[in-house]
């Protein structure tokens, strides 16, 4: 059986980290042949980067061959954006696409190269794979046919992302100077205010005025996204000079790119994941946090209640809202309530058996129902049902 896919590599960008973690799992399927070709970045300032997989991977990846227009394929997948939603020659066809802000934006749609993105999904047989519900609720709202949109969830490898050794881990965070600190972790920050960080940086300045050994690390994209730039104009926005001063000496920012070892790491060495987000496709730092035994605090009513689960997380309040733009659409996001997200820090702190009790569930939880396995599978099911696949048939874990 053959599958074309055409995505991103290279790029730590989450089609391409889902793209690259999805080609690494086909390829150990010995009744599937992977054939990929590479589509142009969204941006000229975007260049290729080595170094985010070891060598033998990145090899792996980079080897994968092209598909002959002449030969056949049984499906393909697109992995990239502005989404593609035209059919191809292969049996089946599908699309990944995500919508955070509760519609296909007018944005999108130009990228796109069409005037209607319900008349472009009903002119082809593509399926759109979309990785949450709410994610699906969107592209519905947008006019795509509810039963060519199917919901496969992100997931992580655990070989990667894993709690350390109590003593492995001491020794990082002494390394890193905060052996002696609460810290705090939000990771992935883009250039708009979908995430929150004004929120999160608002109450980590209430935090640190009753907990001043606590930290803040941020984790930016610099190579494809201004991330500082960001961060420094939400804080303008949201915290006044008394409360800049207090917090400036308390974040560790990390903007360079960093391999996925390395990344790991940071969920590893920190204290608890926190992320006030507004508006997400899927979210999937707060589960690679949940996969290395950190509890996760994030907002109620979006795409991670897909994946998360009380005895590690805890839900932020929040209500759901529209937005008018200038432009006439109506963008959907769910807004975190401010004093209960201090609330769940404060919790998160003082609650050292939730703490014990997820660095327990969170992993278990992320094994059993959302590795990149068992999401391969999903998509191979899906994209060619002919190709049975032999894996043990677990059932969820009920924590």
């Amino acid at each position: 059986m053959r599958i074309i896919i055409e995505g991103w590599r290279f790029l730590p960008h989450s089609y391409a980290i889902a793209n690259q973690f999805q080609l690494l799992e086909m390829l150990k399927r010995p009744q599937l042949e992977v054939y990929h070709q590479d589509m142009p970045y969204i941006s000229t300032s975007w260049q290729p980067i080595t170094g985010l997989f070891p060598q033998n991977e990145e090899t792996a990846l980079r080897n994968i061959p092209h598909l002959s227009p002449q030969q056949p394929a049984d499906a393909t997948l697109r992995m990239y954006a502005p989404f593609n939603l035209n059919s191809s020659t292969t049996n089946r066809t599908a699309t990944f696409a995500c919508t955070e802000w509760g519609i296909v934006t007018k944005s999108i749609i130009k990228g796109m190269g069409v005037k209607s993105f319900a008349e472009a999904h009903a002119q082809s047989d593509t399926i759109i794979i979309t990785p949450s519900h709410w994610s699906k609720e969107g592209l519905i709202r947008s006019g795509a046919e509810e039963s060519r949109v199917v919901v496969v969830p992100l997931g992580v490898n655990p070989n990667i992302y894993h709690p350390l050794p109590i003593d492995e881990r001491n020794t990082l965070r002494q390394k890193l100077r905060i052996d002696n600190c609460f810290v705090f972790l939000n990771v992935g920050l883009m250039c708009n205010s979908s995430q929150g960080i004004g929120r999160l940086l608002k109450a980590f300045a209430t935090i640190v005025e009753y907990y001043p050994d606590t930290k803040l690390i941020l984790k930016g994209r610099d190579a494809i996204f201004p991330s500082r730039d960001s961060i420094a104009k939400a804080g303008k926005v949201a915290l006044t000079d008394t409360e800049m001063e207090r917090i400036k000496s308390r974040i560790i920012y990390y903007g360079q790119t960093l391999s996925f070892l390395e990344l790991a790491q940071l969920y590893q060495i920190a204290d608890a994941y926190v992320s006030p987000y507004l508006a997400e496709g899927f979210n999937l730092p707060v589960l690679e946090a949940a996969a290395c035994g950190l509890p996760v605090i994030c907002t109620r009513g979006g795409p991670t209640d897909d994946f998360t689960h009380p005895n590690f997380a805890l839900a932020i309040d929040s209500q759901l809202q529209t937005n008018h733009t200038k432009s006439g659409e109506t963008l959907w996001f769910v807004l975190p309530e401010q004093e209960h997200l201090v609330e769940l820090m404060q919790t998160i702190i003082e609650k050292t058996l939730f703490r014990e009790r997820a660095s327990k569930a969170g992993p278990q939880w992320v094994l059993q129902n959302f590795t990149w396995k068992q999401v391969v599978d999903k998509l191979l099911d899906l994209l060619i049902p002919s190709l049975k696949l032999s894996r043990p048939n677990f059932e969820p874990i009920i924590l």
